[in-house]
């Protein structure tokens, strides 16, 4: 009788330790979706530093949402003092220097989305989530949250989150080894009720600018694509599919995202008149990988922030439907 009252103890105390660690998991999760919110609904301004490729940049922001409708300035406080003003879904990066405004539509243009991960259900077989210490940043206190992978085909976070409104106030991107390669951390931060909608207009004197729009890809629907990867780390899926020109070359280029839902790694497939004399293999700037190679007569270039067998794994399944 004592063996079978032991049995059922264990089995009761090992039930009790999984809906305990569900429960922490449910409520790290929360943290992260509360996260994604905060840094759209919030009215703030704040001072951070962005460290990536061996480089640090200062940065002001100043973040507006006006009954749903979000927009934002973001000024570097280094070099040539770059200005980047994003009103709902269109981004104008001004450069002061070259007398060059860009236009474009794409959100990640921002250094701060662009170097925070989002939450959704389905990064839970590929990542674990889990609570790390508690600290203080820009004078606030934080809860810190560890984004770890669960296998070497991508890497991880650590998330300073304010704890009255989760929203980052650091964040550092580590790779396959632990090594911090970007880091976003705030000096300065506060909230308001309102933003004046002045305080996102530019201070530049913008007169006499070019204004260079960025040249449209042709999105290819799922039966039109012409090139398939047929080796895809776990989680990873085509996101997006565009044909059309790139910077640099006078021939279209195939582009493919693929995204496991935070690791993204974009694949381009060049013209064969475009391919002369391809420098294959790996490189490295900062926290971004790339790989090239040749395939069936292409040009593949594959870049992301996730490892290089990510990158080769990739690259060399790609082949022509």
């Amino acid at each position: 009788m004592k063996a079978g009252r032991d049995g059922c103890m264990w089995a009761f105390a090992l039930l009790v330790a999984f809906i305990s660690m569900e429960a922490v998991a449910q409520d790290v999760r929360s943290w992260l979706e509360r996260m994604t919110g905060a840094m759209e609904a919030l009215n703030y301004e704040g001072t951070f530093v962005h460290l990536h490729s061996g480089n640090a940049e200062t940065l002001d922001i100043t973040h507006r949402n006006d009954n749903g409708l979000v927009s934002e300035r973001i000024v570097s406080n280094d070099g040539v003092g770059r200005e980047i003003i994003r009103h709902a879904d269109q981004i104008r990066c001004i450069l002061p220097d070259r007398g060059v405004i860009l236009v474009d539509e794409a959100r990640d243009a921002s250094p701060l989305v662009a170097a925070l991960p989002s939450y959704s259900e389905t990064l839970e077989p590929h990542y674990e989530f889990a609570f790390d210490a508690t600290d203080r940043v820009a004078e606030r206190p934080t809860q810190v949250i560890r984004i770890s992978p669960r296998d070497e085909f991508r890497y991880g976070y650590r998330l300073w989150l304010d704890e009255e409104t989760a929203m980052p106030l650091k964040s550092q991107l580590m790779d396959e080894n632990g090594e911090i390669i970007e880091q976003i951390l705030f000096t300065r931060f506060e909230i308001f009720d309102s933003i004046p909608a002045e305080r996102i207009e530019s201070q530049i004197d913008t007169s006499g600018f070019r204004l260079l729009a960025t040249q449209r890809s042709i999105s290819v629907p799922d039966d039109g694509v012409l090139w398939q990867a047929s080796m895809l780390p776990g989680g990873f899926a085509l996101s997006v599919a565009k044909h059309g020109p790139l910077a640099g070359s006078e021939h279209p280029v195939e582009h493919h995202v693929y995204s496991d839902g935070l690791a993204a790694v974009s694949v381009f497939i060049e013209d064969p008149q475009a391919v002369d004399d391809v420098a294959e293999g790996f490189t490295r700037l900062g926290s971004t990988n790339a790989f090239s190679t040749t395939v069936s007569g292409r040009k593949v270039t594959a870049i992301g922030e996730v490892p290089y067998k990510t990158l080769h794994q990739i690259a060399i399944s790609l082949n022509a439907e």
